[in-house]
C-alpha cells in the first residue's frame, strides 16, 4: 500500500513537479511533521533539513505576508512562532534518531559563507553529480512560485543573514519567547538593550 502511494505521489502531475526530470524537490516548510510517512511511501527520498539561526528564521516567518487563508497560522504571534520552532527542533531530533543517515542538515549561514563546499556536500548526499547550474542557480529561467522567488534570481549573498537586526529594538518579545521555549540560551545578548 505504501509503495502504491509513493508511486502515486511521484507520478502525479509530472509536468508540474518534475518538468521532465528524474527527481523533484518538495520544499514545503511543514514537511518535517510528516517525515515518517514520507519515508514510508518514498523510502529512497533524501531529506534536507535546511536551518537558519533562530532569530533570523522566526523573524523571516513573521515578516512574510501570506495571502489570507494560505499561510501558516503560527506566524502572526511571537509566542506561537517560538512554540512552533521548539516543536520543529524536538520533532527533527526524533527523526534524526529514527531515520539515521536519511537526513542531511544544512545551516543557512554555512551555505552563505561556504557555498561551493556546502553545495558539494548536499549533492553528494543526494547522490548527484555537480553541474554548473548548481552553482549558478540564479541564472535559471524557470518559473518560481514561492516567497523566495526574487531571492533565487540573485547569487548567494550575506544580505539576509542578519536582516532581523535592523528591527532588533522591537524583537525583544520574540527573543524572550525563544528563550522561554529553550530554543535560545538566556545568555544570548538581549535584543533592544
Amino acid at each position: 500500500e505504501c509503495a502504491r502511494l509513493g508511486e502515486k505521489v511521484t507520478s502525479a502531475k509530472p509536468d508540474v513537479y518534475r518538468h521532465g526530470r528524474r527527481f523533484f524537490i518538495d520544499k514545503w516548510p511543514s514537511n518535517f511533521r510528516d517525515l515518517g510517512f514520507i519515508h514510508l511511501i518514498l523510502p529512497n527520498a533524501r531529506i534536507i533539513d535546511a536551518r537558519r539561526e533562530p532569530m533570523a528564521c522566526c523573524f523571516s516567518n513573521f515578516k512574510q505576508l501570506f495571502p489570507p487563508g494560505a499561510g501558516p497560522e503560527f506566524v502572526y504571534s511571537f509566542e506561537d512562532i517560538a512554540r512552533y520552532y521548539r516543536m520543529y527542533l524536538d520533532l527533527m531530533g526524533h527523526w534524526d534518531a529514527v531515520l539515521s543517515g536519511k537526513i542531511l542538515r544544512i545551516q543557512h549561514e554555512e551555505l552563505v559563507t561556504n557555498f561551493p563546499a556546502t553545495v558539494r556536500r548536499l549533492l553528494e548526499f543526494c547522490r548527484l553529480e555537480p553541474e554548473p547550474a548548481c552553482f549558478e542557480f540564479h541564472k535559471t529561467e524557470r518559473a518560481v512560485h514561492t516567497p523566495s522567488a526574487e531571492q533565487v534570481r540573485q547569487p548567494i549573498n550575506r544580505a539576509g543573514l542578519d536582516h532581523w537586526r535592523h528591527f532588533e529594538p522591537w524583537l525583544a518579545p520574540l527573543q524572550e519567547a525563544l528563550v522561554r521555549f529553550e530554543v535560545m540560551s538566556p545568555d544570548t545578548p538581549a535584543c533592544g538593550r
